[in-house]
C-alpha cells in the first residue's frame, strides 16, 4: 500500500492535491477542480481542511518516485 505524501513533482501550491492524486491513481486536475468547487460551496471550510492537510501530510522524500512494476502471470 502506498503512503500519502505531498508531491514534489506535481505541485501547484503545496503538492497536496498532486500527492492525493498519485495516491488515488487519478488525474491531479480532477482533484484540484473538486477542491476549488468544494471550497466555493463550503464557505471556506475546505480551505481550512486543506491547510490542516498541508501540515499533517509530509512532503515526499527526495528519492520517492511512483513506480509500479508490471504484473507478470
Amino acid at each position: 500500500m502506498n503512503k500519502l505524501f505531498r508531491s514534489r513533482t506535481d505541485s501547484k501550491l503545496t503538492g497536496l492535491c498532486g500527492g492525493l492524486a498519485e495516491w488515488l491513481g487519478i488525474n491531479a486536475t480532477m482533484i484540484r477542480l473538486l477542491v476549488v468547487i468544494a471550497a466555493l460551496c463550503s464557505f471556506g471550510t475546505v480551505v481550512l481542511i486543506y491547510m490542516i492537510g498541508c501540515l499533517l501530510v509530509p512532503k515526499a522524500p527526495q528519492n520517492h518516485y511512483d513506480f509500479t512494476p508490471p504484473y507478470h502471470s
